[in-house]
């Protein structure tokens, strides 16, 4: 791991993890590197961007906060042979964990939160102090799902503005008030050499995520894999939901609790799948809370 010293809670540390696999995953760090660690994993398609006001918020509380681009997105390798199946993620999050001075709280959304439980479950001993879920269990709706591939697919190709792809955020999350100031969209993409702008994600992901390509008894055998893992969490756990969420249903976070029974649950209002960008205010205090409640209060 390496990385440039800074002297704010606020700045961001960029950080290389250097996996054994020949992977390399981007990070940033805010806050004191000896301070008791929060670790986010954001959702397929976005960056470690999602995250940077939440983590600073807590950076400033005295917590160390990391946030990570998986594999195939932002700044961390593309795998070349196009190995984007859950595992290489879980195995990805392991060997960063292993670097870290402590065992961090894991807050992981849709893709990250499926990554963090996981990771959580297949250990013989706990690797996270705590787990916050955000918008993601074991059964999903399925028609939710399809809807932010179908985005995906949609925008692989590109812009040929920011004012474009802002266009096209629009149109497939009308709720959220369209923002004047795009330089956040331009964090989650990259200019390519024909001028373009594109996600900063691999094309090669919508390969291995067609959901299209399980059968009903292969799904169903995907989701008692994913409700064995939630029953053996034993760690402190939060499941965070977006009411307005199409991805997970109310009966879906019921059923989530009855799998852990000691998780803590949060049901966001005016908050759909991507409940950090559409209520980071109300998303940022549910995590702070938990994270306060469980391992005490930060360095400072």
């Amino acid at each position: 791991m390496t990385g440039a010293n800074q002297t704010s809670s606020t700045v961001a540390e960029p950080l290389r993890f250097a996996l054994p696999t020949g992977v390399e995953i981007a990070a940033d760090r805010f806050g004191d590197p000896a301070a008791p660690s929060v670790l986010f994993l954001h959702g397929g398609g976005q960056t470690r961007h999602a995250w940077g006001s939440s983590a600073a918020h807590l950076a400033e509380l005295g917590y160390q906060t990391i946030t990570m681009d998986h594999r195939g997105h932002g700044e961390s390798s593309w795998d070349a042979g196009g190995n984007y199946e859950l595992d290489a993620f879980v195995t990805d999050l392991l060997h960063v964990i292993e670097m870290l001075e402590s065992k961090p709280i894991l807050v992981g959304a849709s893709l990250g939160g499926f990554t963090a439980l996981m990771a959580e479950a297949q250990s013989e001993e706990s690797i996270a102090a705590g787990v916050v879920l955000v918008d993601v269990t074991p059964r999903v709706q399925r028609d939710g799902v399809l809807r932010v591939f179908d985005f995906m697919r949609g925008s692989a190709d590109g812009f040929d503005s920011l004012e474009e792809a802002a266009a096209a955020v629009a149109s497939y999350l009308p709720h959220r008030r369209r923002p004047k100031d795009l330089t956040g969209l331009g964090k989650n993409l990259r200019r390519s050499d024909d001028g373009r702008y594109r996600w900063h994600w691999d094309p090669k992901l919508l390969e291995v995520w067609d959901v299209n390509r399980l059968n009903e008894r292969q799904a169903e055998a995907l989701i008692e894999e994913r409700s064995e893992a939630a029953r053996r969490l034993t760690v402190p756990t939060l499941l965070i939901r977006g009411r307005m969420s199409d991805v997970v249903s109310e009966a879906q976070a019921r059923e989530f609790l009855e799998l852990v029974p000691h998780a803590e649950y949060v049901d966001l209002e005016g908050a759909a799948h991507m409940v950090a960008g559409d209520r980071n205010d109300v998303f940022t205090d549910a995590v702070t809370s938990f994270v306060q409640r469980h391992v005490g209060p930060g360095r400072g």
